[in-house]
Formats: C-alpha cells, sequence, structure tokens
C-alpha cells in the first residue's frame, strides 16, 4: 500500500523521550514514506540535545533525526517567534515536508508555514496519557513510560565495594530488594573460577582488562532493563584497578582512566569490622585491613561520593538508603524547559546567546 505522504516531519523537545512521543513517530512512519525527527531544545535545559536525538534514532532506526539548540522565545502569538522557530525548522529539513505530525495545536500554524498537511495526533493524551511534563515531575513514577535507551541514560548507578569478606556482594544484594531494582555481579569473582590455571596461577594484566570490559557491558545492560531509576553493581573498574595493583604488584595506568571516565553516582563501602569468612576463593585475611585503608585513600582522593557502613545487614541497608535517594533525585531533576520560563526570562536568553 503506497504512504500517504511523501516526507513527514516530527517535531519536539523529547525532554525527555516517552511512549507518546513514540507512538507519535511510528504513526508518522505508518502514513509516510519517509520521516524526519527534529529534536529542538533550550541550552537552559539539562539534557543535550544531542543526547536527546540519540535517543530517537536508537528507538526508531527508520527515521532521519536531526538536532538543533534554539533559545528564542517561545510565544505563539508573536509573528517574529514564529518566523526565527520555522526558518530553524526548515534549515534543518534536507527536502521539503508535506505533513507535519504533532499532538499539540501549534502544529497547524507550523504546517501551513512549511506548505505541509497537519496531522494531530492523539491530542487528548487517550491512548498515551503521558507528557513531558508529567515525566519531569515524577521521574520515577512515570518510569514504566520511558525507553530502554532513556532509562539507561537517567538511572543512577551505586557501587558497593569493598575488602575480601566485607559483605559488599550480600548488601549490593539486599539494597537491590530493598530498592524494587536490579543489581550486578561481580564478574571478577566469575573470572577467578574459569581463568586458566585457576586461583594459583600468576595474574595478568590482561585479565583485569577483560574484566573491566565485561563488568561494564553487564552495567550497560542491566541499566537499559531497571525497573526502578537506579541500578546497584557489586564493584566497577575502580575496584578492579585496586584489585590489579593487590595480584599483579604494579599500578595499570588504563585501569585508572577507565575508572575515571566510568565513575558512578555514589560509592559504598563496606566496612571490615565483620568476621572474615573464608570461601574457599579468598586468600587476602592477613591484608584485609591493609586493603580497605587503600580503598578508603582510594575513595577520598576521586570525586564521587562516597560513605563507609558498618553493622549489620540491616544497619548498613538503612544507612544507604537515604544516601541513594539523594543521589536518585539529583539524577532525575531536570531543569526547566524555555517554554515553562517567564517571558522575560527567555528574552534575556535570547539576549545572551544572540537570538
Amino acid at each position: 500500500m503506497s504512504a500517504a505522504y511523501r516526507h513527514a516531519l516530527v517535531i519536539g523537545k523529547f525532554y525527555p523521550l516517552h511512549a507518546g512521543h513514540g507512538h507519535l513517530i511510528r504513526t508518522a512512519e505508518r502514513c509516510s514514506a519517509r520521516v524526519t525527527v527534529e529534536v529542538i531544545g533550550s541550552s537552559v535545559e539539562s539534557i543535550p540535545v544531542e543526547v536527546r536525538a540519540q535517543w530517537v534514532a536508537e528507538e526508531h532506526p527508520r527515521v532521519r533525526v536531526v538536532s538543533k539548540v534554539d533559545d528564542t522565545p517561545i510565544d505563539f502569538e508573536s509573528s517574529a517567534a514564529w518566523d526565527a522557530h520555522t526558518a530553524i525548522i526548515a534549515g534543518l529539513l534536507d527536502a521539503p515536508v508535506d505533513a507535519v505530525f504533532t499532538s499539540d495545536e501549534y502544529g497547524e500554524e507550523l504546517a501551513g508555514r512549511l506548505g505541509a498537511a497537519w496531522v494531530q495526533v492523539d491530542p487528548q493524551r487517550r491512548l498515551n496519557p503521558v507528557s513531558g511534563t508529567a515525566v519531569r515531575a515524577d521521574p520515577a513514577g512515570q518510569w514504566g513510560e520511558l525507553a530502554p535507551a532513556v532509562r539507561a541514560s537517567l538511572a543512577a548507578r551505586v557501587v558497593v565495594l569493598g575488602a575480601e569478606s566485607t559483605g559488599s556482594t550480600t548488601l549490593a544484594e539486599a539494597l537491590a530488594a530493598e530498592l524494587g531494582t536490579l543489581w550486578v555481579p561481580e564478574y571478577g569473582r566469575e573470572h577467578s573460577l574459569t581463568r586458566d590455571g585457576g586461583l594459583i596461577a600468576p595474574w595478568r594484566t590482561d585479565e583485569f582488562d577483560l574484566i573491566a570490559d565485561r563488568q561494564i557491558a553487564l552495567e550497560r545492560d542491566a541499566l537499559r532493563r531497571v525497573p526502578a531509576p537506579v541500578l546497584v553493581c557489586d564493584t566497577d573498574v575502580l575496584a578492579t584497578a585496586l584489585w590489579h595493583e593487590r595480584y599483579v604488584g604494579v599500578a595499570a595506568p588504563r585501569l585508572w582512566e577507565r575508572a575515571a571516565a566510568h565513575a558512578p553516582d555514589l560509592y559504598l563501602l563496606t566496612g571490615d569490622e565483620i568476621p572474615f569468612v573464608q570461601d574457599g576463593m579468598r586468600d587476602g585475611e592477613h591484608i584485609r585491613h591493609a586493603m580497605q585503608d587503600r580503598f578508603r585513600e582510594t575513595l577520598t582522593g576521586q570525586d564521587t561520593p562516597w560513605a563507609e557502613v558498618r553493622g549489620t545487614v540491616a544497619e548498613r541497608v538503612a544507612a544507604s538508603v537515604p544516601l541513594i535517594r539523594d543521589v536518585v533525585a539529583r539524577r532525575l531533576a531536570f531543569a526547566r524547559p524555555l517554554g515553562d520560563r517567564p517571558h522575560d526570562e527567555q528574552r534575556a536568553l535570547a539576549r545572551q546567546t544572540g537570538r
């Protein structure tokens, strides 16, 4: 069946991309031979338009996605504002459009200015009762409306680490249960069981590179599937760098570089006040307190917030949860969109950016 339109346009802030946007884009795709999606946002918004464009491109690989920062004041009653916005929108097109798909009423004016038909999709939000405003107001409550790529970008990552037999795995699992989310196990433990030579053979630097690769891959996969806006990780690349020091005897600069580039939102260091338990894989009881000091020293010397939690599992969970909720709240704090700000503030921004 031939498409009703040759080239359709969908435009929006996608701040953030949600199920309603997805329905709008898919409707345009069903009706059109090709679709351009323009991601247009302001410099005052806290998620770069390039990131939002990546979300759209991943979720809708058949559409052409372009993005632009536009700090022109948003005033639907102003012909001059319309002229400025339309010039930016038209400038992003690689060919004329014959349809503009929107849910909101501004689509009628925009379509007329572009010489295209206006197709209004689900204006009352009956099919998809969600909006960017609702998501920004309550991201956790609207979490199910977000695409995997968006969840991966917005979720906070909390890393639990510590010296041997300090309860990091137990705490990671308990925190995930308390928060209703996923946790990522320590890949290095699995590697220790399967490596050539078992636990006795000398360790090589390339093994720690592999462990870091696999750990990050596990995290990235889990971030796309988290049912809540936080992921708990049992260790990370920073801990891998410290274990490299322990087993190889020297620092590995590239592991430290990767750790700095892959910092989480919060570190939780499990205390070494509990008894050492030998599980058949541990060999560091004699240096456990020294390793714990090395963890403290390292965490103190980096920028990510951290805390050492001690006591029973319940006490550690109780001490950790408020810290986690704080970093999640900061992670999900959206700057107010340009269009929600007073016109005086919008005009001041336009003067600053030359609009």
